[in-house]
């Protein structure tokens, strides 16, 4: 744990510079958090290109939007086991659980490595690999925020999300860049093979993480089905995280799908782009939400982020409209960075306010329903590429956001605690 730094010391002298500096990076003070930031940001990274370069590779070799968004949604075809993730991660050694799946991860792209490299890729291949793939993922997002909350103190848990979330940003950055760059020079090979080792790299960093065991009594006679089930009893009867819940499924199914799927989309059909011009919109996006990440990390500390969260959640929709009006970057690359702003200023309170109010040892419960509201995102994916096919780029993405406003504003009117702040005792 990090120590307390109280000196009373004022104006802008040097120790007082260096003590701002130091409190603004005071989660990477902890020695299990720097690993597993590290180890998120390989994993993040391999991630990233992986998904631009599949969505471009489906995309030229079938030209369909809908399959398009379908490959993105078969990344979570796991959410629908994250609950019963959370209750064998709060029985488990969350380590040990996360490096292996992370080993499984690496293994199903050494598949597409191998067929890349000696060409007999086809389609088909990468559903079946994705389909895999995406059985882990949903459980490794689980874990990893799981992990956050057990080895750094609630004091910086604000502070270690920020971080955290950067490890995602600069993952789109990282991965749109260096993907498209190596995709459109060397070939699928050399590009699966960067994705590999990226992985690897994530395993190896992943032993340095802290293991914390768990303090659940478990009845070995309990069925794991009734654990969840205690677990969504938990969440129903608490004033917070049963809106929070409702939100997270809300803004995957209307705002994420055209920044985490159907972006090749628009990039092709409505800018004219190549994966190089697509790197750029996914790569603005990022810098975008890096800056609001880092900005957040700084800030360290809301009394009652919920409320933060709502304004974000709005302006996130609204630019969503503009960006479904423009068709260049003069215009749409500056919404897709304030987007990207948006998202982490939105998420990141989120996160916080479901790792604030959920015990210890409900944590990995909680967490496992919030990663099923992430189904909501899938769907969102494939649903919107029929929609586009049908009717278009700007009609789909602007009949998300006003949908995505209108439950915002039940969402208010149902729990007016969300503007007003959730009460004290409760949050204790």
């Amino acid at each position: 744990m990090v120590a307390d730094r109280s000196g009373k010391s004022s104006g802008n002298s040097p120790d007082n510079n260096a003590s701002g500096f130091r409190s603004v990076l005071s989660a990477f003070g902890i020695r299990s958090f720097r690993f597993q930031w590290s180890a998120d940001a390989m994993n993040t990274w391999g991630s990233e290109m992986e998904t631009l370069i599949l969505g471009w590779y489906i995309l030229v070799a079938t030209d369909s939007p809908f399959l398009v968004g379908l490959l993105g949604a078969l990344r979570f075809s796991g959410t629908i086991t994250a609950p019963l993730i959370g209750v064998i991660a709060d029985r488990m050694n969350r380590k040990r659980m996360l490096i292996s799946l992370r080993i499984g991860t690496g293994l199903s792209s050494a598949v597409l490595l191998v067929l890349g490299i000696t060409g007999l890729i086809e389609p088909w291949h990468v559903f079946i690999v994705a389909g895999f793939s995406g059985l882990l993922r949903p459980a490794d997002n689980v874990l990893r925020q799981s992990l956050i909350a057990d080895t750094v103190p609630r004091r910086l848990l604000m502070n270690a999300s920020g971080f955290a979330r950067t490890t995602q940003d600069s993952a789109r950055i990282v991965g749109a860049l260096l993907g498209a760059t190596l995709l459109s020079r060397l070939g699928l090979g050399w590009a699966l093979t960067a994705v590999s080792l990226f992985y690897a790299f994530s395993v190896f960093f992943g032993l340095g993480i802290r293991s914390v065991p768990s303090t659940l009594q478990i009845n070995k006679r309990m069925n794991p089905l009734t654990d969840m089930k205690h677990g969504m009893k938990y969440i129903m009867n608490s004033s917070a995280l049963q809106p929070i819940m409702f939100l997270a499924f809300l803004v995957n199914a209307t705002a994420f799908p055209f920044t985490n799927g159907l972006l090749p989309v628009v990039a092709r059909d409505v800018y004219g782009h190549d994966e190089n011009g697509l790197a750029v919109m996914v790569a603005t996006f990022a810098a975008g939400a890096l800056f609001g990440s880092l900005l957040m990390a700084a800030v360290g500390k809301f009394s009652h982020p919920e409320r933060f969260m709502m304004l974000a959640m709005i302006v996130w929709h609204v630019l969503l409209i503009f960006f479904a009006q423009t068709q260049s970057n003069t215009w749409g690359l500056p919404a897709l960075a304030l987007m990207g702003v948006s998202v982490s200023f939105c998420m990141i309170t989120m996160s916080v306010v479901l790792l604030t109010f959920a015990k210890f040892e409900m944590r990995g419960r909680v967490m496992g329903v919030r990663m099923l509201a992430v189904y909501a995102l899938p769907m969102g994916m494939v649903i919107g590429g029929w929609l586009i096919e049908q009717y278009g780029v700007a009609v789909t993405i602007t009949g998300y956001a006003v949908v995505g406003l209108l439950a915002i504003a039940l969402s208010l009117f149902r729990w007016p605690e969300l503007i007003t702040g959730f009460s004290i005792d409760e949050r204790n």
